[in-house]
């Protein structure tokens, strides 16, 4: 059955990064403090050049007389039609003037701090990017310019609920503790773009590097990273969230290589990969049971059997006629799997691959 679609098909709204709201807010306290103004609408340049406008929730003194605690102001995340898990949370800015020159940055309630080596900012520092933080510095430095304004500010970053938002994300793992990390480097999100998850994926890579993890397991889900765990008594440093972005696993170790790669995932992901698909999810590849049927025969399955396949109603469905008949289904996916992640990664990488059944079972492997 198609997923049902829309009478008018519309464009998908793209939206702001958490580094964006974070620039509007820090600009707009900031202003508050130089020029006495407060704003219900920040105006920032974007990375590429592009102004965009942002509304705040609110501009405001901290001890809501005066400037002498420093301005903070607010913006709602706007993600757009991306789902995101910073959606709709409130993300401020304190900032505080100070006699020394520069822009310095505090982690404030619900953004995470660095504990862990592998990460684009150094451990002991506030989860805000290279970007945002080059954003924010950018903006502030032409404020004080503007107005005549010879030393510093201390910007505090906070997100409303962001602990809890971060137990959503892959921060624990990568070892951001408190919340969640200021992100963004272009300042945009593209609808479904996932290029967020993506970038959580490369950072568990280059954290687990960074700490000394030579092998590491890509994983599809919860049961595959249990599988991994059970097979190898990996730690979750060493557990990469992959969800459907094979891909993304595979083309970044050509950067940042490691000695040897477990790919574990269902047995119908994994299908997909063998038959040459890097995304994963059903709006971009699906299940080829003819393709199944093809592979069995290779290995002995019947004319019977090869038409059973075809035709079953899922994967695991033929997974399991095999199984009663004797086809090694599992292994024969695999290898396949196995074959396309070799033709992508580089040489000095060992890869293997493993297919797991709905109960998190090791149905197939490969070397």
């Amino acid at each position: 059955m198609r997923d049902e679609t829309p009478e008018e098909p519309r464009a998908l709204r793209s939206g702001y990064t958490t580094g964006s709201c974070a620039t509007a807010t820090s600009l707009a306290a900031a202003r508050l403090l130089l020029a006495g103004s407060i704003s219900d609408v920040a105006e920032i340049v974007l990375p590429k050049g592009r102004r965009v406008p942002m509304p705040l929730v609110f501009c405001r003194f901290v001890n809501g007389l005066d400037a002498s605690d420093g301005a903070e102001a607010g913006t709602i995340k706007d993600a757009g039609d991306d789902p995101d898990v910073t959606h709709g949370a409130v993300i401020f800015a304190r900032v505080q003037l100070s006699e020394a020159p520069g822009v310095r940055f505090h982690a404030g309630p619900g953004v995470g701090t660095v504990t862990r080596a592998g990460l684009p900012v150094p451990v002991g520092e506030p989860a805000i990017n290279p970007v945002p933080r080059a954003m924010m510095t950018a903006h502030l430095v032409e404020l004080a310019a503007d107005h005549g304004y010879r030393g510093g500010f201390d910007v505090t970053i906070g997100v409303e609920g962001g602990e809890a938002l971060a137990l959503k994300t892959m921060n624990p793992r990568l070892g951001i503790v408190g919340g969640l990390s200021i992100l963004g480097t272009t300042g945009i999100v593209r609808p479904f773009s996932c290029s967020a998850y993506i970038a959580s994926i490369h950072q568990g890579i280059d954290v687990a590097r960074a700490n000394g993890y030579v092998h590491v397991a890509a994983c599809t889900g919860n049961a595959s990273e249990d599988a991994m765990r059970k097979r190898y008594g990996l730690p979750d440093i060493a557990l990469i969230e992959m969800g459907d972005f094979a891909g993304a696993v595979l083309k970044y170790l050509r950067r940042a290589p490691v000695e040897r790669l477990s790919l574990c995932g269902g047995f119908g992901k994994l299908s997909k990969l063998a038959a040459g698909h890097l995304d994963l999810h059903s709006r971009h590849s699906s299940i080829d049971l003819a393709q199944l049927a093809q592979w069995a025969a290779g290995s002995g399955a019947d004319a019977v059997l090869q038409a059973q396949i075809r035709v079953a109603n899922t994967s695991q469905q033929a997974l399991a006629l095999c199984h009663a008949k004797g086809v090694p289904l599992g292994d024969i996916v695999c290898r396949h799997a196995c074959e396309v992640a070799r033709g992508i990664v580089p040489p000095e990488v060992t890869v293997e691959t493993f297919a797991i059944d709905r109960q998190g079972c090791i149905v197939g492997e490969a070397r």
